[in-house]
């Protein structure tokens, strides 16, 4: 029977693989560049070190979230769910989100298609940001009924 447990182990595992994906493509950066200007029929033959630059300043925003998400998988598989660092960790992914986007806005000045990855993390950002503003209010609610007992 599939339960909480397993799909908490479950977005972990795809969480693990996530992070080699992005530890190989920092690692691999320029080749993974070289591959896409020649397999590209964009006229992006001069864009080489933009691009790179793209990938490893998203790296870091990816690296906040990864972190905080795995973090918060955490809490959720010891049933942590209305804690502050709940909340905390859903403020740093929704800025994850929000910053990655504005690099891919910025990107878009040399790649259009980069916009095709800013607009719906800017909308994962604003729901995730939505879903902190949730759980900030079960922390209020539960930290409230703990005063009442």
């Amino acid at each position: 029977m599939w339960d909480v447990d397993k799909s908490v182990w479950l977005s972990q595992l795809c969480l693990v693989l996530l992070a080699g994906a992005l530890l190989a493509v920092v690692l691999f950066a320029p080749w993974v560049v070289a591959w896409f200007i020649r397999f590209s029929r964009a006229d992006i033959d001069g864009a080489r070190r933009l691009f790179l630059a793209t990938i490893y300043a998203g790296a870091v925003p990816a690296a906040i979230l990864w972190h905080s998400l795995f973090s918060l998988l955490m809490r959720v598989a010891k049933r942590q769910m209305f804690c502050a660092e709940n909340v905390t960790s859903l403020r740093r992914i929704s800025w994850s989100c929000i910053v990655g986007a504005f690099i891919c806005v910025v990107s878009a000045s040399y790649y259009l298609p980069w916009l095709l990855v800013a607009i719906p993390a800017v909308f994962v950002g604003l729901i995730v940001r939505v879903v902190k503003n949730v759980f900030a209010l079960g922390v209020a609610l539960q930290t409230e009924a703990d005063l009442t007992v």
